[in-house]
């Protein structure tokens, strides 16, 4: 539970920091027998800025809460 509550905080932060993730795919336009075309396909994942506070402060909860359970 410790080790999950650091990875929230980890996240929690990246997501406050950043509000946007990229990355590209390939997919095809044409498959046509032996001929095959692919093409780059740009996609990003967008979220609001509170949801990162949101993460972090469950990792901080979850951590304090591994702590006082010992």
């Amino acid at each position: 539970m410790k080790i999950f509550s650091i990875v929230l905080i980890v996240l929690g932060m990246f997501m406050l920091f950043s509000t946007s993730f990229s990355f590209t795919t390939k997919e095809k336009v044409i498959d046509a027998g032996p001929i095959e075309i692919r093409a780059d396909k740009k996609r990003e994942i967008n979220w609001p800025t509170y949801a990162g506070g949101i993460v972090l402060a469950a990792g901080v909860i979850m951590l304090v809460a591994a702590q006082k359970k010992k």
